[in-house]
């Protein structure tokens, strides 16, 4: 089904695949999500003035922020990036500028749309692939190329002649390479190593320049450049010829595929699909003093505003416009406020939603409900050692009983607690488990209590090692 076909109500069961509970922070994102596809059947004058309605995601951490954008992105297959907040400055401070947000949603959909379109040409990019080991191999001579010649032929031989016998050369050589390609498909050479040329991956370069808006990154492509002036350059590697087909294919698919088709194609995904998520947005709040290192904070809020209302972007591949570009900002908000905000960025995230922290119902849930649920991870992980793990009911409450407990007692980092108890719980199975192939293992609350009990009662010795 496509992503467009998805209503409201099954796209938040889409996300209930992976993340536990948070209904109304899922209610708000399939919303935003819908409007999109609402805004593409409008007429063209009017779609131009609905602009997207920015999210503000209030909660502490580990409780599902990041992970709800990231998939609502995965469903719809959009560009997406997650940033920091706290990693950009105002301009003329040192530091990252916030234009590079956008920089890095363009570069992120080039990487899909070209991913896309080699997939398209994969069947072809394995067939010249396939030819250039059965001649890399030396099982065919490579097929001869007719060219005209001025050197006259001896005895009254004339141009016909010779190509005539390029032709039944050449007739050869195609039966000769149906016969291997076919044999080479079989995985019957894939073992044998071979000597490739492969083209060298010129350098990206970046560099600052001052622009109207400040300072600004633009990179460029010495191989786009400089490519009419020199030929490529390449270089001889040895390998197995299962692993040069992948390194072959790569190459005929990035030669097949139109690069100007790619780029057109991303930057129009994402500016009407794109998706970026702020993080940190907590830290950036407030009026500053003036002084340390926080005294950009309001600055950056002031960057930020143009980007976020719709501006225009230079990156390498050309302007790209933010205004309808999705934005998910997302904060704890223990210290300061939304309201603590300047009131014009405010009015730029008008979508507020509150997460819940967690409860231990919500742990026993994370830890089995999820396709990637924990349990499920390592019990597959433990599997490939011969290892057979079982977890009991009463294993899965104590777990979630002490992950709450944790968290009440020192920072509550929300589903985070999980992976650090389940790696103490089954530290030593994981350390001797090329020993323990074929045995099944069950983890049930008693073995639990026997790892955790003495950490969890010694508060200083939890709030390090928990």
């Amino acid at each position: 089904m496509e992503w467009q076909e998805l209503t409201p109500r099954q796209i938040v069961a889409e996300l209930d695949k992976y993340i536990v509970g948070q209904e109304r922070a899922k209610r708000v994102v399939a919303i935003a999500l819908r409007n999109r596809y609402r805004r593409k059947l409008l007429p063209e004058n009017l779609r131009d003035e609905v602009a997207p309605k920015n999210i503000l995601m209030i909660g502490p951490t580990g409780v599902g922020k990041t992970e709800i954008a990231r998939r609502l992105a995965r469903l719809v297959k959009a560009p997406f990036v997650k940033v920091e907040a706290t990693k950009f400055t105002e301009v003329g401070y040192v530091g990252r500028d916030v234009d590079g947000m956008v920089r890095d949603l363009v570069e992120s959909s080039v990487r899909m749309v070209e991913q896309e379109k080699m997939s398209e040409v994969e069947y072809q990019a394995e067939e010249l692939a396939n030819l250039r080991l059965i001649e890399a191999l030396g099982l065919v001579p490579t097929l001869r190329r007719r060219r005209r010649t001025s050197i006259p032929f001896p005895f009254g031989q004339d141009f016909e002649d010779s190509k005539e016998g390029d032709d039944e050369r050449n007739s050869s050589t195609e039966r000769l390479q149906r016969h291997y390609l076919l044999r080479m498909k079989t995985g019957e050479f894939d073992e044998k190593e071979v000597e490739i040329e492969v083209e060298e991956q010129t350098p990206q370069f970046y560099f600052n320049v001052i622009g109207p808006q400040g300072m600004e990154q633009v990179g460029f492509d010495p191989a786009e450049i400089l490519g009419s002036l020199f030929p490529k350059r390449k270089r001889k590697r040895r390998m197995k010829v299962k692993d040069a087909r992948k390194v072959l294919m790569q190459e005929e698919a990035q030669k097949l595929i139109d690069k100007e088709e790619v780029v057109r194609e991303a930057i129009r995904r994402a500016e009407e699909d794109g998706i970026i998520f702020i993080d940190e947005m907590d830290k950036i709040a407030g009026r500053e003093k003036g002084y340390g290192p926080d005294v950009s904070r309001e600055g950056v809020q002031r960057d930020l505003l143009p980007i976020v209302e719709g501006s225009t972007v230079m990156t390498r591949y050309g302007p790209v416009h933010t205004h309808h570009i999705l934005f998910i900002a997302a904060g704890a908000f223990h210290v300061t406020k939304p309201s603590d905000l300047i009131p014009e960025l405010q009015g730029r995230f008008p979508l507020r939603v509150e997460l819940d922290p967690l409860t231990k119902e919500d742990f026993k849930r994370i830890l089995v409900e999820p396709e990637n649920a924990l349990v499920k991870q390592y019990t597959a992980l433990l599997s490939t050692e011969g290892i057979t793990l079982k977890f009991t009911e009463d294993a899965i409450e104590a777990i979630a009983y002490y992950a709450e407990k944790v968290n009440g007692e020192t920072e509550n980092i929300g589903a985070r607690r999980l992976h650090t108890i389940m790696e103490k719980i089954l530290e030593d199975i994981s350390f001797r488990a090329p020993e323990l192939e074929g045995e099944t293992i069950v983890i049930d609350a008693e073995y639990v209590k026997k790892q955790l009990e003495g950490i969890v009662k010694d508060r200083d010795l939890s709030r390090y090692i928990l």
